[in-house]
């Protein structure tokens, strides 16, 4: 989660970055709706290998949705990067070692990596959801920090609740859960979080 500090004079060309947020979640759910489609066709012929079949087109389409990207922002942020080599590394090992584990898991540890680098930046005095959106929307402080403290908390509720659905479900019922569970609660996170960011963004100064 990084940008550029907002500068006041070019304030014209700071507006889109307000796509970025977009096209970063249009990286995560791509991937993740492919990883569930080509895990229910592969289930339905080869179901002892659907999970590591489905693993690597997950691993081939979040590198072409890093690399869409990277063309379109010219960059890379931090947590798409992270986000890209864990699941490098841990798609690899689930298929090298033939273990569902790795795959499992990788949820968890990158919702707990988010939390924990929002948590760690606000101790810094460096709020990471500022620096990603702070050139796109104008709020007071108290509200970066309030947003910063409840997308912390967000990431910590969905590593705890992969560690859940994965351990007492089955592995079918996982893999679906990735997009028509975990998409909804993010989208009605969003919109709750809306009204805050609503009420206290302040109106855009008149260009002179």
């Amino acid at each position: 989660m990084s940008a550029d500090p907002p500068n006041p004079q070019t304030k014209p060309q700071a507006k889109p970055k307000a796509g970025r947020a977009g096209v970063n979640f249009a990286v995560e759910l791509g991937p993740a709706l492919l990883f569930m489609l080509s895990y229910n066709l592969a289930r339905r012929s080869n179901p002892e290998d659907a999970i590591f079949l489905a693993t690597g087109v997950f691993m081939a389409a979040t590198l072409a949705a890093l690399l869409y990207a990277w063309r379109v922002q010219k960059r890379l942020p931090p947590m798409l990067i992270l986000t890209g080599v864990i699941v490098t590394v841990f798609g690899g090992l689930t298929i090298a070692l033939r273990d569902d584990l790795f795959v499992k898991v990788k949820p968890t540890i990158i919702n707990g990596l988010f939390c924990a680098a929002i948590f760690g930046g606000l101790l810094l005095k460096r709020n990471p959801l500022k620096l990603l959106l702070g050139s796109a929307l104008e709020l007071p402080e108290r509200i970066w920090t309030q947003l910063a403290i409840r997308f912390g908390v967000f990431y910590a509720f969905l590593a705890v609740l992969n560690e859940v659905i994965w351990r007492n479900f089955s592995e079918a019922f996982w893999v679906n859960f990735k997009v028509v569970g975990v998409l909804p609660i993010t989208l009605v996170f969003l919109l709750l979080n809306g009204p805050l960011i609503a009420r206290n963004l302040k109106p855009e100064q008149p260009q002179r």
